[in-house]
């Protein structure tokens, strides 16, 4: 593709005939800039909603496809509004006039850009979003395994209320069973304390010794067994109701599902990261709100070039041209059958009268 080709494409993307331009060789930069801009502005609104549209899709065949169809439509559109909003404004017109004309198209040009960004800003914070994810699936995971384990506390709160008790007991039971087990080894030796006779052998105080020991044995026994019990419940329950199989998210697992990441957990990780208070997110606000002023700015550039520069040869050229076809619109002699059939082939004179009257009307509110 050479220049000259290169040149009027940009020129048709300027919204304005490019047999006008021609005409007028002072007319060509400026147009070839404006028709420039708008083009790129398009293409970073084609990149911008593929790449928003392939995490939607991510992780399926159809992902680059999808996203490579839905970023050529939505660069198709985003050029045609910025061809008509730069086209619509008329250079001839008063400045207050112009002013009225562009500042629908400022906002809407404006909010053109903050769409634009957004993916735009996704793709250059990747890192850190990614980061912010791994730390709140983290988050996530141990805060469910919290909910479960508090359910199932709830749910067997009686069984666990039991294994608390008798396992409260049997602590102090086993205290006070190995007391009681010295206190009979001292009488059965004749060692004398103030809970012994000092009369070794094995004689009564022996023997009433040794029965309250085995019977705290026993009740050590039934303990045990109640506890061995419950606790096979429980961990049959945790079993069935998958609690064993509760772990935290390695690293690696963490690293694909931050790379799985859909648009919106994408969006919340960018909007977490700006809203925070350390200095970090506070820069990265700025970066974002910097890189969003960028595309607007860059967005507006076309009608703000438009606004500023003076009314051009292709301008008045335009108006005249427009004026003489209104003109010869109103001529009621231009409506004859013979003339609509042989330029527009319509013979209706219906149609023309009415067309006629739409621009009679125009005509009068340009005045």
């Amino acid at each position: 593709m050479n220049f000259d080709r290169l040149q009027r494409f940009f020129w048709f993307c300027a919204g304005t005939p490019a047999e006008i331009i021609d005409k007028y060789p002072t007319e060509h930069a400026k147009y070839l800039g404006i028709g420039a801009t708008i083009f790129f502005t398009a293409l970073f609104a084609g990149l911008s909603g593929g790449y928003a549209l392939y995490f939607v899709f991510s992780g399926t065949a159809a992902a680059w496809v999808a996203s490579l169809l839905f970023g050529l439509l939505w660069g198709l559109a985003i050029f045609n509004l910025d061809r008509y909003i730069v086209s619509s404004i008329r250079k001839t017109s008063k400045g207050k006039t112009q002013l009225y004309q562009a500042s629908p198209r400022f906002i809407l040009a404006v909010l053109i850009a903050i769409v634009i960004a957004r993916p735009l800003e996704l793709k250059i914070f990747d890192k850190e979003i990614h980061d912010k994810l791994k730390e709140r699936y983290l988050l996530d995971q141990k805060s469910q395994i919290i909910k479960q384990q508090d359910s199932f506390r709830e749910k067997y709160a009686l069984e666990l209320s039991r294994i608390a008790k008798y396992q409260g007991e049997y602590d102090e039971l086993s205290k006070e069973t190995g007391r009681l087990r010295e206190e009979l080894k001292a009488e059965v030796f004749g060692a004398r304390t103030g809970t012994t006779s000092g009369v070794s052998g094995y004689g009564t105080y022996a023997k009433n010794k040794e029965s309250v020991v085995l019977g705290k044995d026993a009740r050590l026994a039934y303990l045990s067994r109640e506890l061995a019990s419950l606790e096979e419940f429980l961990n049959r329950q945790k079993a069935a109701e998958g609690m064993n199989n509760q772990m935290m998210l390695s690293e690696e697992i963490l690293d694909q599902k931050a790379s799985r990441a859909g648009f919106a957990d994408r969006n919340w990780a960018l909007g977490a990261l700006t809203h925070s208070s350390d200095d970090v997110s506070r820069s990265s606000a700025n970066a974002v709100s910097f890189i969003t002023l960028l595309l607007i700015a860059f967005e507006c550039a076309p009608l703000i070039v438009k606004l500023l520069s003076d009314a051009g040869p292709s301008d008045i050229d335009i108006r005249e041209t427009e004026g003489r076809i209104i003109a010869q619109l109103i001529d009621p002699s231009f409506f004859n059958r013979n003339r609509l059939t042989r330029q527009y082939g319509t013979p209706t004179f219906t149609a023309g009268k009415r067309f006629r009257s739409r621009a009679i009307g125009n005509s009068r509110r340009r005045r």
